[in-house]
């Protein structure tokens, strides 16, 4: 039986690796000494010579030379969490450990924040409330698009973007998406129009934004693509906020009392003290909480536990990270 060992934060340790997760886990491999963390490991390094197997996920160790060099049996990290970076290297590359991420697990709670916030948009629904706490009383002065018939954009068909319009399939909606890397088979096996990130503003009752934080992919969302937008549409950002123009964007919300946005994440996050975003009526703002929260963490230790049982009867996994995988990854 392979040895393996838990390497993260103690909260990170309880919220995904649940007990069902962890006696699974302990069927399969020897579990042979307690979770650690990225501070016990430093003090004491030597725990890890017999580690083959490292269970992680958030608050998992740099895996630099520095500790790799005490890590001489490793052959597999399961992460349960989902971007690698903050945590793999050139030298882990080097190595040639497998590792597997749960990154399509996560992917499922964002999906349905993003679902959850597309259909209340339709429905002018921020707009509506705001209204009414302005006013003090009921109002249907907004023109609501509703989702029938209605349009939705997506940005970026990654794990999270494909997962939102497979979702979609279920609404009587028309979704077009932006995505370069993305074959027209491909998108036709979504039910999604391929367009151009400009048509998507102009003609998208709703717009969600899944787009990954690369050098590429900085600043992409630009004022001029808010100002494009139709009356009373939205913008959703469950991605990065990096990837918006953040300057430009309130000054376009600013100039635009009727769009809307939707921002889980910002950039910085949070963002600085008297930023306009706390104040813009037409912003909503969540602290980063369409990922996996409470209860929907044990699903990326679930995942980890079944590519464990995979790993270990030699069949074909389904969450391995390449090297390129993980330098794309948000």
């Amino acid at each position: 039986m392979l040895k393996g060992i838990y390497i993260l934060d103690p909260g990170a340790f309880r919220d995904i690796y649940g007990d069902a997760e962890r006696e699974d886990i302990g069927r399969l491999v020897d579990i042979y000494a307690p979770q650690q963390t990225r501070e016990t490991i430093a003090k004491s390094p030597l725990i890890l010579r017999d580690a083959e197997i490292i269970f992680s996920g958030w608050g998992a160790p740099l895996m630099d030379e520095n500790f790799l060099a005490a890590v001489p049996r490793l052959k597999a990290v399961f992460y349960g969490a989902g971007s690698l970076k903050g945590v793999v290297t050139d030298a882990f590359w080097k190595r040639g450990a497998l590792i597997t991420s749960a990154y399509a697990a996560n992917a499922v709670p964002v999906a349905e924040y993003t679902l959850s916030q597309i259909l209340f948009c339709l429905k002018c629904g921020w707009q509506f409330v705001q209204a009414i706490k302005r006013d003090g009383k009921y109002t249907r002065g907004i023109t609501a698009h509703g989702a029938y018939g209605s349009i939705v954009g997506i940005i970026s068909l990654g794990a999270t973007g494909r997962r939102v319009c497979q979702m979609l399939k279920m609404f009587d909606l028309k979704v077009l998406a932006y995505d370069p890397h993305v074959s027209p088979q491909v998108a036709a096996e979504l039910n999604v129009a391929l367009c151009s990130l400009e048509e998507i503003f102009r003609r998208a009752d709703v717009v969600s934004l899944h787009t990954p934080w690369l050098p590429e992919t900085e600043g992409m969302i630009a004022g001029i693509h808010f100002a494009s937008m139709k009356s009373n549409a939205a913008f959703i950002n469950t991605a990065r906020g990096a990837v918006v123009r953040e300057d430009e964007m309130v000054k376009a919300l600013q100039q635009r009392p009727d769009i809307q946005a939707v921002l889980d994440v910002t950039y910085p996050e949070p963002p600085p003290a008297g930023s306009p975003l706390y104040t813009l009526p037409n912003v909503i703002l969540t602290p980063h909480i369409a990922g996996s929260m409470g209860n929907e963490c044990r699903r990326m230790g679930r995942y980890m536990a079944d590519e464990l049982r995979r790993y270990l009867n030699g069949e074909p996994l389904h969450w391995t990270i390449s090297r390129q995988q993980a330098e794309i990854m948000a």
